[in-house]
């Protein structure tokens, strides 16, 4: 697994290791930040420390692991980080995610390697659709909008073409909005969480950008549950949603937000925050993962902010 070191990547190692997998994973540097993987977990994970932007870093890691399976999160996966540095994003969302589809599909020809390769994607890669076409099924026009939502539909691009033309098993993952404990306060629901935290006991309001986008918000461990199943039971070639088929407008998240932490406050729009470019409304549907792997969301919305008030306490 590549990016296993980050938010979604131990949620998968945690999520593998349970189920009983030999786990490989890649890291940039020895020490793991906070995230969902224990110390003995952090042990029970066979770790490959690397830049994998270097040109042979790819063909490192395959060569270690001789992986049945590789789930490719790594990546720049916040979206104003992307957008502010193409050249970066691409490198690293694109170039690398080319070079080890690359070595996968030489090593399929040689015979000594044929691995299921789940490639992560990006609900962004939509861009924008009217509210009639919601929530949006995996065989709506992909439309990016800014750096981030380009490079992802470029990767998936790439990685269709390895199946196509190299027989490489790749199946392609568009996961919408996801969550939970331990991702980064400069997302928007632990952004939320901590902003309502800093508020009790006073009369300041809760500062906040966009109030009328709408997401679609599923919880990290349901997502992850997806990536096993369809590399499980996923059909290569293929492309899935992964999504609560719920809408939520940031304004509603942010009262759900004060209302779960017991905070009164009222929202406040700071125009700094508003993204000017922002896709309007972004709803998927899961019925194509549903049908092929049986898989069903296990936890609402409500769970997830519960679970980040919770954290932030501790």
């Amino acid at each position: 697994m590549t990016g296993a070191a980050g938010f979604a990547g131990q949620w998968l190692c945690r999520e593998l290791l349970h189920s009983g997998w030999n786990v490989w994973g890649t890291r940039l540097e020895d020490e793991l930040p906070p995230g969902a993987l224990d110390a003995e977990s952090r042990g029970a994970v066979q770790w490959w420390t690397g830049d994998l932007r270097r040109v042979d870093a790819a063909h490192e890691t395959l060569e270690a692991s001789t992986p049945d399976a590789i789930f490719h999160l790594a990546g720049i996966a916040h979206v104003p980080s992307a957008n502010a540095d193409p050249g970066g994003t691409l490198e690293v969302n694109v170039i690398v995610a080319s070079r080890l589809l690359g070595d996968a599909r030489v090593r399929r020809v040689a015979g000594t390697l044929d691995p299921v390769v789940v490639i992560v994607g990006s609900g962004e890669q939509y861009g924008r659709h009217p509210d009639s076409e919601l929530p949006l099924a995996e065989s709506a026009e992909q439309r990016p909008m800014g750096v981030y939502a380009a490079s992802k539909a470029a990767q998936e691009l790439l990685a269709l073409e390895a199946h196509r033309a190299g027989g490489v098993r790749v199946i392609s993952v568009r996961p919408f909005n996801h969550s939970g404990p331990w991702q980064s306060p400069s997302f928007v629901i632990p952004a939320l969480v901590k902003r309502a935290a800093a508020l009790r006991g006073s009369t300041r309001p809760l500062v906040m950008g966009n109030s009328g986008t709408v997401r679609d918000f599923s919880h990290v461990s349901d997502v992850v549950r997806a990536y096993v199943a369809l590399a499980e039971r996923g059909t290569p070639g293929e492309s899935y949603n992964i999504a609560s088929g719920i809408g939520t407008d940031m304004a509603s998240l942010a009262r759900r937000v004060l209302a779960l932490a017991g905070v009164e406050a009222k929202l406040q729009i700071d125009p700094s925050l508003v993204r000017a470019a922002d896709v309007p409304s972004l709803v998927g549907s899961a019925a194509k993962l549903r049908t092929t792997t049986g898989w069903a969301p296990r936890h609402s919305l409500d769970t997830i902010i519960e679970e980040l008030i919770r954290a932030a306490s501790h």
